[in-house]
């Protein structure tokens, strides 16, 4: 009996010893940072150190897009370049930009559509800076003169300063030959005077246009023959739109540019 109890004192140290043992051992890999996967120990673990990150190697984790886009090309919005600027040509009253593409141009009036502000010189070669303004000379019996004389050779064409209508063909006593052309807007009456002769084909409520010939340069009336030459008025009509009656302007800068009819 006794020697079964020896027996089993020196087993159970034995097993004592081996578990004591296989503690130490383990404490000690823990400790280490060796321990075995799966391992369950309390104690924390060192982890080994993180490899740097390469530029342009960083992942990472984007959430799924709640609106994923169906595969074809892409669009982007783009934002168009500002307009560059660019040399103002000769009379250009713009900022000196370039318009955008697709900017809508200005649609230009056609060569016809001509303002009232801007007529044509009434007699064939004559220039602006030939004109003289006489105006305001005095004439007989007391009258101010209220038109403009262009001297011209006898038979220079007489041109349509406007587009207009041909209100009336009348041979005055002063005047001798003359035409009076209301223009479209039926505000404004030009008097052309002292005509050699009509153009052929010319009469009343004709329509005639900027630059057409409706006459010739002449003496008849009270101008004088040494002095052939064509008399122009500019009268602003009232409500009447009376051919014989209106106000008369001056078309002295009207002609030369310098004054837009008001």
């Amino acid at each position: 009996m006794l020697t079964r109890l020896l027996a089993l004192g020196v087993v159970i140290g034995v097993a004592g010893w081996w578990l004591l043992a296989s503690d130490t051992g383990t404490s000690s890999e823990v400790a280490g940072g060796r321990a075995e996967p799966g391992a369950t120990s309390g104690v924390p673990v060192a982890s080994e150190p993180t490899p740097p990150v390469e530029p342009g190697s960083a992942r990472l984790a984007v959430a799924p897009d709640p609106h994923p886009v169906e595969p074809g090309p892409a669009r982007l919005a783009v934002t168009p370049d500002a307009p560059k600027s660019s040399q103002a040509g000769p009379g250009s009253t713009g900022a000196g930009t370039t318009p955008a593409p697709g900017t809508a141009d200005v649609a230009a009036a056609p060569a016809n559509a001509v303002a009232p502000s801007a007529l044509l010189l009434p007699v064939q070669g004559i220039t602006a800076a030939q004109l003289q303004d006489t105006f305001t000379d005095a004439r007989s019996e007391g009258r101010v003169h209220d038109a403009i004389d262009i001297l011209a050779a006898e038979g220079t064409p007489v041109l349509a300063v406007a587009d207009g209508t041909v209100e009336k063909l009348f041979d005055s006593e002063r005047g001798g030959l003359t035409v009076y052309q209301f223009e479209p807007s039926g505000k404004y009456c030009y008097y052309y005077a002292h005509l050699q002769r009509y153009a052929d084909g010319l009469a009343e409520k004709k329509t005639i246009k900027r630059g057409e010939v409706i006459g010739y340069v002449g003496h008849t009336g009270n101008a004088s023959p040494d002095a052939p030459h064509l008399h122009f008025e500019i009268h602003r009509l009232g409500p009447e739109k009376q051919w014989w009656k209106g106000e008369s302007l001056n078309p002295y800068p009207v002609l030369r540019g310098t004054q837009a009819l008001p």
